[in-house]
């Protein structure tokens, strides 16, 4: 038989096996396929989290009203992003923690574990429903929304808030999945929630069949549905299947070791990503005040594309996190740093790829969404030139979530302050604002905050101080 047929055998095989989610042990064998083994299911897992990210600008932007909706669809988002900042944080945390009793082969504590950050989640996510829906005005106020954005999108904005449980619940259950290494399982809950949001949002937003037509609360209501629906597919999983994580009534029964553990690496993690939500909150703000309501519209079509092609990047990012976090467990630092080195190369080379996309066809891309020339103008503008950061965000990613997978988020939380805040934010503001660049100074700022990063955070993993860090 030729090799070639063979080596595609191979990889079919792989691919299956990493569809099925078979167990397989992390810490032993090919490290080549420990990443294809999980790379895959998380890429795919993301891929259609990103589709999440585009349906509704998609829909909404073949409104009537499509400037104001676009703009309210992207305000809102820019600051549900805390949201899933905590969720991302918590599920960081769960992650490092989980795999690492999973390196040790201490399955009851990587349960337990899991169980001890699904509590703390819901205390949050159920604070944060109610302030969001409280404030959802003042909230898209000071986002610099102007008066009929307000008007049509504060129902808009409740409903989203209101689903925040579902939001930190879907990411911080994958985030148990994927430290167990049931990447599998953390993709289908994913597609499973993105799916029923595809179909719904026409449904909904333009009334099909015996349902109302209710145009920007319909994309809010399918969004919220789709989560929901996720996070119940997660707890079946969960709870009623034999998985590596086995769920026992004492295990929700509050460990306030665990919980200490976890909120030091969850709250750095936070800290971290908040820093980097805020700073996109203030660009977008600073797009808004410099620009006009189709400058915003423009650039929020934009950074839904950006989010469409980082996510599968973030995907194979987090599987070297979860590589890092068992591989550690398991005593063997030198295996994953090598698994790190070997995904930053794979991402590398996809962003490359996206990176030609974006510059040779962006008003292609953006024209998908909206006709009007304006938008179409500024929107291929953000995405051509924000493109061209593409490779040093894949680097930056994969480097970060290895840090993180090795429960060392202080070390990307400052790296995230120093790039973003004291980079990004200036750096945008001056061009924006002093230079009168306008919304193209927010878009510059961007690229060059992001390559800094990727930069420092290659350097601190070089240095190696993570592979003795204690979870």
């Amino acid at each position: 038989m030729p090799v070639n047929t063979i080596k595609i055998k191979t990889v079919l095989k792989l691919i299956r096996q990493s569809l099925k989610g078979e167990d397989h042990d992390y810490t032993q064998g090919n490290v080549k396929v420990a990443i294809i083994l999980l790379a895959i299911p998380m890429i795919l897992e993301l891929s259609l989290e990103s589709v999440f990210a585009v349906v509704d600008i998609y829909f909404v932007g073949h409104l009537p009203n499509a400037d104001v909706a676009i703009a309210t669809v992207g305000l809102t988002e820019a600051v549900i992003s805390l949201v899933y900042t905590l969720g991302i944080g918590l599920s960081t945390g769960a992650t490092a923690i989980v795999a690492r009793r999973v390196g040790e082969k201490d399955y009851a504590e990587a349960s337990k574990s899991g169980m001890q950050a699904i509590g703390v989640s819901l205390i949050v996510a159920l604070l944060v429903a109610f302030l969001g829906v409280y404030f959802a005005s003042d909230i898209l106020r000071i986002m610099g929304a102007q008066p009929e954005v307000i008007k049509e999108g504060t129902s808009f904005a409740q409903i989203i808030f209101a689903s925040s449980p579902a939001i930190i619940l879907l990411f911080l259950i994958n985030g148990i999945f994927r430290g167990a290494g049931d990447a599998a399982m953390a993709m289908r809950s994913l597609w499973l929630a993105s799916l029923i949001n595809i179909i719904l949002c026409p449904i909904l937003i333009y009334g099909v069949g015996p349902f109302p037509e209710l145009g920007l609360i319909g994309a809010a209501i399918a969004t919220a549905v789709g989560r929901t629906t996720g996070v119940f597919y997660q707890c079946y999983h969960l709870f009623a299947k034999n998985r590596i994580i086995k769920i026992y009534r004492s295990y929700f029964k509050p460990d306030w070791g665990i919980i200490k553990s976890l909120l030091s690496i969850s709250t750095p993690a936070m800290f971290q990503f908040f820093i980097q939500s805020g700073s996109w909150i203030v660009l977008t703000y600073i797009v808004s005040v410099t620009g006009s309501t189709d400058a915003s519209a423009g650039y929020q079509i934009a950074i839904r594309n950006v989010v469409f092609f980082i996510l599968p990047a973030w995907g194979l990012s987090n599987a070297a996190a979860t590589l890092v976090g068992q591989n550690l467990g398991a005593k063997q630092p030198e295996r994953a740093e090598e698994s790190v080195l070997l995904t930053t190369r794979y991402n590398v080379i996809f962003m490359s790829l996206v990176t030609l996309i974006f510059v040779c066809f962006s008003e292609v891309i953006i024209s998908f969404y909206t006709s009007e020339k304006v938008i179409l103008d500024y929107g291929s503008q953000a995405l051509r030139i924000i493109g061209f950061g593409y490779i040093f965000y894949g680097i930056g990613m994969v480097m970060i979530q290895s840090l993180n997978g090795a429960g060392d988020t202080k070390t990307p939380t400052w790296i995230n302050i120093f790039c973003f805040w004291m980079i990004q934010i200036p750096l945008a503001w001056f061009l924006a604002i002093y230079l009168k660049l306008g919304p193209l100074g927010a878009f510059i700022a961007i690229p060059s905050a992001e390559t800094v990063l990727a930069l420092l955070a290659y350097y601190f993993f070089k240095k190696g101080k993570w592979k003795t860090v204690q979870v």
